[in-house]
């Protein structure tokens, strides 16, 4: 019994690290594609629908975390899923504005060059049992330059849009006190940046020791 459910884990976590990996693939080429051909202004509705599955697609790993499928610890997966999907749709979806800034390219392309990688070294894993030493190198390397474009890229972004969040009705409060004059998305920029200027060096360190341990232990075999 346990070996065929570790079978069908296989399986299934073969199917959903391919089927991910053509999803962030496919906007990569589309990404760069649109760039090279009309602009950065043009980038984000040309992989807007992809982009959305995609890292939606995402919150399933918070799934296979708790549900033990995969070794990953949950405090490391919720964070980055969490904030990628609040630039995601909180941002880029919901504020039609930013849509054609500049750090849009640069976040979807330091995004899809990040998980292509990762998605094919894990999908090869499931069906190899191991994936070729230069695709471990950039699965535990390349981190180095993506990590810190994608979160410039994001802060900037949810920083570009606070003007257009002020005027939104809906997500603005005002405080029946004549002395209190809050902004609700005032408080969520606020609250984000804090997340990110503590949560990035602390992500950003323990991405460096998955790095120096799975490199040594590569080195031993």
């Amino acid at each position: 019994m346990a070996e065929f459910d570790s079978i069908l884990r296989r399986i299934y976590l073969t199917i959903y690290n391919w089927t991910v990996f053509l999803g962030w693939f496919q906007v990569l080429y589309i990404a760069l594609k649109t760039l090279r051909e009309l602009g950065h202004e043009h980038v984000y509705a040309a992989v807007e629908k992809p982009l959305l599955l995609a890292q939606s697609a995402a919150v399933l790993e918070i799934l296979h975390g708790l549900l033990g499928l995969v070794r990953s610890p949950i405090t490391a997966t919720l964070p980055q899923i969490g904030s990628r999907l609040y630039v995601t749709w909180g941002i880029l979806w919901s504020f039609p504005e930013v849509q054609s800034h500049i750090l849009v390219s640069s976040l979807v392309i330091s995004w899809c060059i990040t998980e292509v990688i990762r998605y094919s070294f894990f999908g090869l894993k499931e069906v190899f049992g191991s994936a070729p030493s230069w695709l471990l190198w950039l699965r535990y390397s390349s981190f180095v330059v993506l990590y810190p474009a994608g979160i410039s890229s994001e802060v900037g972004l949810i920083y570009t849009a606070t003007p257009f969040m002020k005027v939104t009705n809906l997500q603005t409060y005002k405080s029946k006190s004549s002395l209190t004059n809050f902004n609700f998305y005032d408080g969520i920029k606020i609250s984000w940046m804090t997340l990110f200027s503590a949560g990035a060096p602390h992500m950003y360190n323990y991405m460096l020791r998955q790095r120096k341990r799975a490199l040594s232990k590569s080195k031993l075999e």
